[in-house]
């Protein structure tokens, strides 16, 4: 049951809704025998598809105006591996909504996605427990 409320929390902490997985995480890791390997699997896992997921609206959404420009060309220019800044609050998820909207290359957005939530989980788990 910890597991699926951390994989929810992480899902959710990753689309436009607000959520704390960090905190959950550290929760959970603080009090459970569950290995932390499992614990920041699950949590990558969840906040990945979170985001690829906003990846997806953009995707679905190809009218939206270019309000930002400037912002755009810069995922143009830095393409796929921006999105390792994922995780960061308030420009991750504009970020993924971008990265679908140019249709950048999914598989390569999933992997640099995944790979900036893996490495946030593994800071937490390192700071925090």
């Amino acid at each position: 049951m910890e597991l699926w409320g951390l994989f929810t929390s992480a899902f959710i902490s990753s689309t436009i809704l607000p959520g704390g997985s960090e905190f959950v995480l550290g929760l959970i890791a603080s009090n459970t025998e569950i290995s932390k390997l499992t614990l920041i699997t699950v949590a990558t896992l969840g906040n990945t598809l979170g985001g690829i997921s906003s990846w997806l609206i953009g995707y679905l959404l190809p009218s939206l105006e270019e309000k930002n420009q400037s912002a755009l060309d810069r995922i143009k220019r830095f393409g796929s591996p921006v999105l390792i800044l994922s995780w960061l609050p308030i420009i991750g998820d504009p970020l993924c909504v971008a990265a679908g909207w140019l249709r950048l290359s999914f598989w390569k957005s999933l992997f640099f996605i995944g790979v900036g939530k893996l490495l946030r989980y593994v800071a937490v788990i390192y700071f925090f427990t």
